[in-house]
């Protein structure tokens, strides 16, 4: 199961916050930082503050002491820098994990409360093999068509490892609180094969049953507070340790952006509690789930489409050249 501790990248977030403000503390720029210890790369320090690089106990132990930390704040920061350098030991605690998504298995360790919206998909979080399959089948043929390369892994082990992400709602005794507006038009035909669907929402019944999971369903017609449109997917990350910042993604599509900018997670929180004032509440959500899976148990026999890769559809060409290109 994935570790309570926080993951190696969020320990380098924190490292980094902590030198960057000793070094402000003791009024030293990052050019005398580099200069007083000695270091031949300007852009080592960068790296370091900014948790882009994996911290070397020693380099850091000589940063404290000419920071001149105490023994308390010495010792609790190269501990967080020995977490922040084991990424191969975290690792161990999946059975399988992918480059893409061990950057949401990073982001979501060590959380203590997880608030998810997502208008057009069932978050990952949540998903079943076969929704999971179709959504990342899908997204291929889009970077097919755009004549980008492969992915180096096979879309059932990016299946997998987006499943062994999921242990983290049932993780004992620590599962994070997890709380997801999903809407409606997730949940419609468009989304995949009738028997994805109604296999999803089996699972979604099951998951809102869990005493650490609450699930909203937004009804395609309902109005948020003042008119108001999300204008796209986001999630709020909150971690037990109270000194590691809370964290906004935001998800675009091909892109993804993360903050932890104290505005924009405070309209996001905002943003989100409307959601969630708008949207069915708790039972009446599983209420709704449940008839919406009798409806697709009554539905025509099951689509014959393959989950497998599939040609795209032919694109129009015109005189000027691809569409991808215009």
């Amino acid at each position: 199961m994935p570790p309570a501790a926080p993951s190696p990248i969020l320990r380098r977030r924190r490292l980094g916050v902590e030198l960057r403000r000793l070094r402000e503390a003791a009024g030293l720029t990052g050019d005398q930082v580099i200069e007083r210890i000695g270091w031949a790369s300007a852009s080592k320090l960068s790296r370091l503050e900014n948790g882009r690089s994996r911290p070397d106990p020693q380099d850091v132990a000589d940063l404290l002491t000419l920071y001149g930390a105490d023994e308390a704040l010495r010792t609790e920061l190269l501990g967080i820098t020995g977490e922040a350098g084991d990424m191969r030991g975290w690792l161990k605690n999946f059975p399988v994990m992918t480059q893409q998504q061990r950057g949401w298995a990073e982001l979501e360790a060590g959380c203590v409360e997880i608030s998810e919206y997502n208008p057009v998909l069932v978050p990952g979080l949540l998903q079943t093999p076969g929704y999971a399959q179709v959504r990342i089948v899908s997204a291929r043929q889009v970077a097919e068509g755009a004549g980008e390369p492969a992915p180096g892994e096979e879309p059932e082990t990016e299946v997998q490892a987006r499943l062994a992400r999921q242990s983290l709602l049932t993780r004992e005794p620590d599962a994070p609180r997890y709380t997801a507006v999903l809407e409606e038009a997730a949940l419609g035909r468009r989304a995949g094969p009738p028997e994805v669907l109604r296999e999803q929402l089996v699972q979604l019944c099951e998951l809102a049953l869990l005493p650490n999971v609450t699930l909203h369903v937004l009804l395609r017609d309902t109005q948020i507070g003042h008119w108001y449109l999300p204008p796209t997917a986001f999630s709020l990350y909150r971690f037990a340790d109270p000194l590691d910042p809370e964290t906004l993604t935001i998800e675009g599509g091909f892109t993804d952006v993360m903050s932890t900018e104290a505005i924009a997670l405070n309209r996001y929180k905002v943003v989100f509690e409307w959601l969630c004032t708008a949207a069915l509440n708790a039972s009446d959500t599983l209420s709704w789930l449940i008839e919406a899976t009798g409806r697709l148990t009554e539905a025509p026999p099951p689509s014959t489409v393959a989950f497998g890769p599939t040609t795209a559809p032919t694109q129009r060409r015109r005189a000027s050249g691809r569409l991808t290109e215009r």
